[in-house]
């Protein structure tokens, strides 16, 4: 299978060799996510009505609906990471006892006999 593509570049060698630039976004994502913005600008009393109609045949569902739309409006918080002053794990030397331990047979209480 032959490529298709600029003549002057080696196989395997890319024209870019060190890629897109970090957080650049790709112009087609860009364009559809306008699309969408107008298409939801355009159409909020519609919605309004629609969610309206949704929610009196079944308040749960609208209420669904509510929060699925709203991943496209409020941006979804990221993982943190918990980490000291110095950058390590706040929780690798804790310990938590919980009483005495069951396999010590020693410390173990005897029931009255």
């Amino acid at each position: 299978m032959s490529r298709t593509g600029n003549p002057n570049w080696a196989e395997g060698v890319s024209g870019n060799p060190n890629g897109r630039p970090k957080g650049s976004g790709n112009k087609v994502t860009g364009k559809i996510k306008q699309a969408y913005q107008l298409l939801m600008e355009d159409n909020l009393d519609n919605m309004t009505t629609w969610l309206g109609q949704v929610a009196a045949d079944d308040p749960k569902e609208a209420m669904m609906l509510m929060l699925k739309l709203s991943e496209y409006v409020i941006p979804k918080l990221a993982r943190q990471e918990v980490v000291g002053a110095d950058g390590k794990d706040l929780f690798d030397n804790m310990k938590f006892e919980f009483g005495p331990d069951i396999n010590d047979e020693s410390n173990r209480v005897q029931p009255p006999q």
